[in-house]
């Protein structure tokens, strides 16, 4: 079987200023890896304008280009236009869904979207109490489940899970523990777990750590670009990083 070469990213946070420059960096990328993936913060406020030149950026790249949204994505409450003029660039948005991307002959299945927080087991919000503090919780419920929904439905040679949040406490550390439970939830890892993949892709921690795993084995990676300080990084699904 082909050997997968994913490509990936997050915080990219661009905007005018930097229009033109990342694109630049991506040349040649074809010859390094067979797909993209981008784990939100795609912006820095959320704009239409924003989005607009991320979406040149990325537009028309030799290889599929797979993404999510993040907080910062969001700020604005135009989310909804970005993921459309993303999409209208031929860029695939994942929104708590899965997509199946054809490469060489083998089938990538890829899972997942933005994720949310609410901490790690032992040290995590509780569905209990005040309103609030339960639509927080149940919000990360609730795509825990649409997630694991999504990759038991997808037919795939090859699953991953792209999100924004982080699914474990390793690729956090770097960062204070006060604010682990704003950076992610075990909830995300538990979704992944019960329905397998062999990789699991975020950003959001810029202080963070590379790799992690979840408590079923599967590989994380935290490729916020202040972490790994490069437009993108190559991982293999081979069980080792290329």
């Amino acid at each position: 079987m082909t050997e997968l070469r994913i490509a990936a990213v997050a915080d990219i946070h661009l905007g005018e200023d930097l229009r033109g420059h990342y694109r630049k960096k991506l040349e040649g990328i074809e010859q390094r890896a067979d797909v993209l993936l981008v784990g939100g913060d795609l912006t820095r406020h959320g704009t239409v304008v924003e989005g607009r030149v991320v979406a040149d950026e990325l537009r028309d790249l030799p290889i599929p280009v797979v993404a999510v949204l993040g907080n910062h994505d969001y700020h604005s409450d135009e989310n909804e236009a970005i993921v459309a003029i993303l999409r209208d660039a031929g860029i695939v948005v994942l929104d708590d869904e899965g997509v199946v991307v054809p490469v060489d002959g083998v089938r990538l299945g890829v899972a997942g979207g933005k994720g949310f927080g609410g901490g790690f087991a032992g040290k995590c919000a509780s569905d209990f109490g005040e309103p609030e503090t339960k639509a927080f919780v149940r919000h990360t419920k609730d795509i825990a489940e649409r997630w694991r929904r999504a990759l038991k439905d997808l037919d795939a040679d090859h699953k991953i899970v792209l999100s924004h949040y982080s699914p474990v406490k390793d690729t956090l550390m770097g960062e204070p523990k006060e604010i682990y439970p704003f950076l992610g939830s075990y909830m995300l890892a538990e979704a992944a777990d019960a329905e397998g993949a062999e990789l699991f892709i975020h950003g959001h921690a810029h202080a963070g750590t590379e790799k992690g795993v979840t408590p079923g084995g599967i590989r994380v990676r935290n490729v916020a670009l202040p972490v790994i300080k490069h437009a993108y990084t190559v991982y293999c699904l081979n069980g080792e990083d290329c």
